[in-house]
């Protein structure tokens, strides 16, 4: 009888702290409810209005002209900066870390937003690879022009040596550029890592991966309010992962502006900013203006949000 009734107490107990535990609960999720919903909702409105600047004709049609005036123009800014900023620093933060991986960012978040935005709006695998395949023919792109530039600097440059004169004993120093010496059958990267001098044309490849890159987001960005205003229609609420993928996408494509920016102006090399830029420029017209425009039986992958919003696949 005295067991029974101690275990009677004990579950009594037990109960009894169950029931704090859960008043506690709901005492902590309530305020978190208050302060989620507006935050809820003005991520959504902020979402839905950068899907409507994205996708607006007027952004779309002379983005790529903007981008050229400030790839031609960004250098002036070189008269006006200070040298003891931050960015004036080549081993900046942003640099390390965003300026030397531009494509890798790119292909992961876009890579990312396209297969979630397809697969959501169509559940085809097929059509998601082939929506997907855009990226890695950029990426291929991208990996041949790089390659192609590496080659062509190699091959109109040359890797020199600087060398002390000799001077004698009641000489005076002579002014100017120290001596050079050639060394020959070396390549761009060999003699950079030697330390030495390397002197030849050459093209911005960072000029290039990020005009091509800044490029590319807005192209496939753009179609996020198409999608909205689908799942509006169907009565169906968009995919939150999907939305913050977005977000995430425009704040690349904002930090790729500040970084071309900061480095027309900070480390100007003309014409060598302005050929990569035009390469990045052309890259973009070839694929999007060109070969996405072709049918699929031509070998082409497709407009971003072809066969996704219209019934057709």
């Amino acid at each position: 009888m005295d067991s029974n009734t101690e275990n009677s107490w004990k579950s009594f107990g037990a109960e009894v702290n169950l029931e704090k535990l859960q008043k506690v609960a709901a005492e902590l999720i309530l305020p978190g409810r208050f302060i989620l919903r507006p935050l809820s909702a003005a991520l959504e409105l902020v979402t839905r209005l950068l899907a409507w600047v994205l996708g607006c004709s007027l952004v779309r049609r002379h983005f790529h002209l903007m981008l050229s005036g400030l790839v031609l123009f960004g250098p002036l800014l070189s008269f006006w900066v200070s040298r003891y900023s931050i960015f004036a620093n080549g081993n900046h933060y942003l640099y390390r870390k965003f300026l030397r991986s531009t494509w890798g960012w790119t292909c992961i978040l876009t890579g990312s937003f396209i297969s979630l935005l397809s697969f959501s709006a169509r559940r085809s695998v097929s059509l998601t690879l082939r929506h997907l395949s855009r990226i890695g023919l950029a990426g291929l792109l991208w990996w041949g022009c790089r390659r192609l530039l590496t080659l062509l600097e190699d091959a109109a440059g040359a890797c020199y040596e600087p060398l002390a004169p000799v001077q004698d004993a009641h000489s005076s120093p002579a002014p100017g550029q120290p001596l050079l010496l050639l060394h020959e059958n070396q390549s761009k990267a060999s003699c950079l890592k030697a330390n030495m001098m390397w002197r030849g044309y050459e093209v911005s490849q960072e000029t290039l991966v990020l005009c091509l890159c800044c490029l590319l987001l807005v192209e496939e960005l753009s179609v996020f309010g198409r999608y909205l205003a689908q799942e509006r229609r169907l009565h169906r609420s968009p995919s939150s992962p999907l939305g913050v993928l977005f977000l995430l996408c425009v704040v690349l494509l904002i930090i790729w502006m500040v970084l071309l920016l900061c480095v027309l102006a900070y480390f100007p090399a003309w014409p060598s900013q302005q050929l990569g830029g035009a390469l990045g420029y052309l890259g973009w017209r070839g694929l999007y203006q060109g070969w996405y425009r072709l049918t699929p039986s031509q070998g082409s992958p497709g407009l971003p949000g072809e066969g996704l919003f219209n019934g057709r696949l």
